[in-house]
């Protein structure tokens, strides 16, 4: 207690000083705030904003954790380091020291970036305008390493957070007022500045790229490279969007994560904890997450159902995916995460609950259309929760609307 009222006071005699905001962060990150009402309330409840975010990251943790064993896994098993481990996600050649110490040393330096960039740029905004520091990047600055390739290069990702937090947040007001959601602002940044990072079948697995590179250079300059073949770190949607299938993994590996794809993007069984964890805690909303799950399916389903009626050729470049089990899509890709973490952003998404089933049913239904139709880019779920987050205030007003025309029917019945 004297070093949390040291603290105070010492915030107390600076309150007038441009700095404060800095120290405010801190203080708050530390400390509960001080701040409470007394009067006038309706609903009293022990939760805050950052209890709020802490809770999010918390269900994160687990896939981060994944993310790094799974990287330093994929990274030993393409360079022929490791052979396939057997036994699927409780395999001892999964779970190795090894593994996860090469993903610690790619993935830390992300999280690091991620949160000193987007933090640094909301402290100066803060100071400049001469608020508190809110907690909201907590969540994005763990969000933004999990949705990344592996190989993303530092400097790269630091202009997407400065884009993401300046242009996607901060011009719109700060936490609580902005449009879109600050991680998938990045990621979308990232996709349509430096396309080559983010797609491909060589951005999955630490080392492919820059070895597969130094492979073409090599032969190019007409040198003999004896032993080394090209390296393909190519995710199961990419393979399906070629027409190859899914690359020898099976429908537990999808589920359990054990393939190429964003670092924390892959295991759909801890992402499903994870949404239900959140469900638990009321922080995430589980009718977005269903009703995003039924729009998926029945966009999956519509796309069998044309497979199934031959109206589409074995050799159309849509076949693979069109063809792919309908349940199948919401094990691949980054759906699963999406849906959990993204699409039920409080902030971007839908307020009322009618609203919320529309908002994720066509969440989930745009994110198989487009990861179908594009296969360039045979992933829809970045695109489908942004464009919803444009959409989300105009489904509240209709449903708002509609409620006031129905309660003023009523009226007019009973006073008729």
């Amino acid at each position: 207690m004297g070093l949390k009222s040291s603290l105070h006071n010492f915030r107390e005699k600076n309150k007038d000083k441009k700095w404060l905001p800095a120290f405010s962060a801190i203080h708050t990150f530390l400390f509960l705030p001080n701040e409470t009402t007394h009067n006038g309330t309706h609903i009293k409840a022990a939760d805050d904003l950052k209890r709020t975010m802490n809770i999010v990251i918390m269900a994160m943790i687990p896939c981060l954790l994944f993310g790094m064993v799974n990287a330093g896994y994929q990274h030993h098993l393409a360079f022929g380091e490791i052979q396939q481990a057997t036994g699927g996600f409780l395999s001892s050649d999964f779970w190795t020291l090894d593994n996860f110490t090469v993903g610690f040393w790619k993935v830390i330096p992300l999280v690091v970036v991620s949160y000193g960039v987007g933090l640094a740029i909301e402290i100066l905004f803060a100071m400049k305008n001469k608020h508190e520091v809110e907690e909201g990047y907590l969540v994005t600055g763990m969000l933004v390493p999990l949705i990344v390739p592996i190989d993303t290069p530092l400097w790269m990702l630091a202009v997407a957070v400065a884009f993401g937090v300046v242009i996607g947040k901060e011009v719109f007001g700060g936490t609580g007022m902005n449009i879109l959601n600050p991680a998938l602002t990045i990621r979308a940044f990232l996709f349509f500045a430096y396309p080559t990072w983010m797609s491909g079948d060589k951005v999955w697995v630490y080392g492919a790229k820059a070895r597969d590179e130094a492979i073409a250079v090599a032969k190019e300059a007409g040198t003999s490279l004896e032993g080394l073949d090209a390296i393909s770190g190519e995710t199961i949607l990419g393979s399906l969007a070629q027409n190859k299938g899914v690359l020898g993994h099976d429908v537990m590996d999808m589920f359990y994560g054990i393939i190429p794809g964003s670092v924390g993007e892959t295991s759909t069984l801890l992402i499903l904890l994870a949404g239900l964890f959140l469900i638990f805690t009321k922080i995430g909303s589980w009718r977005i997450m269903l009703s995003s799950v039924i729009g998926a399916l029945a966009m999956g389903l519509i796309f069998n159902a044309v497979v199934s009626s031959g109206l589409i050729s074995e050799s159309s470049k849509f076949y693979g995916l069109m063809n792919t089990e309908f349940w199948h899509h919401l094990l691949i890709g980054g759906f699963a995460f999406g849906t959990v973490f993204m699409a039920t952003d409080p902030v971007t998404a839908s307020q009322t609950n009618k609203g919320k089933w529309i908002y994720g049913f066509l969440v989930g239904f745009i994110s198989i259309m487009i990861r179908v139709f594009n296969p360039a880019y045979p992933e829809g779920v970045m695109l489908a929760i942004l464009l919803m987050n444009v959409f989300a205030p105009t489904i509240d007003h209709y449903v708002v609307q509609g409620n006031v025309k129905k309660r003023m029917k009523r009226l007019k019945v009973k006073t008729a």
